[in-house]
């Protein structure tokens, strides 16, 4: 069939303002967006797959147009605030795709409910290792509040936004990065929006880097189809965490995209859809039940102890 539009449905949950969108038809496929973005940014990406699987790509708690309450941030919320929504929905398995800061949610999603999970596609993720941008790092430091509502004014937004286009059309790489900086400040012109965003920043972010791993549990990802996808000219977060990451997981899929920064969904939409789509036509769904979930951590301890003695 034909894709479909990318459509905006609205639920609520757990009294708050949840959207997501979706698009065609067939076995589950759940896109995660970003800190700061929203589920509009994957449109792109949705259409060319929705030929082939149906497409849900939530705006995450605080972002898009979503609710912004004031509350849990953290990536475990997130995950959580997921598997509510496909519950609703009816969704009882689903492959669970995430970008960046959606990366980190993705993880967590799988670790705290591994039954729900078919495959997992992690894309230029945040949580597997420590650095970061150093403008991400500073947007945490305390006080960045108030730069924060002064850096998000229109005008100054505007005219990052026009010299990156500059820079981009002279071939400058760095127009690419300041089209990025002025597309992640637009959307926090809302208070609680900023409010949100630094919250959520602040449950992964400190001046240090990132202050969550998943590394020590990336064993777990044994029997799950797991693909690690990156751009080659992100400067948000470095590709050798990816690259390490998929040496430490049994079997990962490791791709690259060379036209791609930090954002491949927007920046190379068609290259990210054919390699998840190979990825998606290559690989079989996976089941864990709670008992296999149970004997993988055992063994793994059992092997530990071992080494140990």
């Amino acid at each position: 069939m034909a894709p479909g539009p990318f459509e905006a449905h609205e639920v609520d949950l757990h009294g708050h303002r949840a959207v997501y969108r979706v698009a065609g038809s067939g076995p589950n496929l759940v896109l995660i967006h970003g800190m700061i973005n929203s589920s509009r940014h994957w449109q792109a990406v949705a259409e060319r797959l929705a030929d082939s699987h149906r497409v849900i790509a939530p705006d995450l708690i605080g972002h898009g147009d979503s609710a912004t309450p004031r509350g849990d941030y953290s990536l475990g919320a997130h995950a959580a605030s997921i598997r509510d929504l496909l519950a609703t929905l009816g969704v009882e398995r689903a492959t669970i795709v995430g970008h960046s800061l959606g990366g980190g949610v993705a993880m967590q999603f799988f670790y705290q409910f591994p039954q729900l999970t078919e495959r997992l596609v992690l894309i230029s993720s945040g949580g597997l290792g420590q650095e970061v941008s150093p403008l991400l790092r500073g947007a945490a430091l305390p006080g960045s509040a108030t730069l924060l509502r002064l850096a998000t004014r229109p005008r100054l937004v505007g005219a990052i936004a026009a010299g990156g286009n500059r820079l981009r059309s002279r071939g400058n790489s760095t127009g690419v990065y300041l089209q990025a900086v002025a597309r992640a400040l637009g959307p926090l012109q809302e208070a609680g929006s900023r409010r949100a965003f630094l919250e959520t920043l602040r449950s992964v972010i400190d001046v240090h880097g990132q202050r969550v791993s998943a590394r020590d549990r990336l064993y777990l990802l044994g029997d799950m189809p797991t693909l690690i996808a990156w751009g080659e000219r992100d400067r948000t977060i470095p590709i050798d965490h990816g690259r390490e990451a998929a040496q430490a997981i049994p079997n990962c899929r490791f791709a690259t995209l060379p036209k791609a920064a930090h954002f491949p969904n927007l920046e190379d939409p068609g290259g990210l859809a054919a390699v998840l789509g190979d990825f998606l036509n290559t690989t079989s769904p996976a089941f864990i039940d709670d008992s296999e979930w149970g004997a993988v951590i055992e063994q793994r301890a059992r092997g530990r102890l071992r080494r140990a003695a």
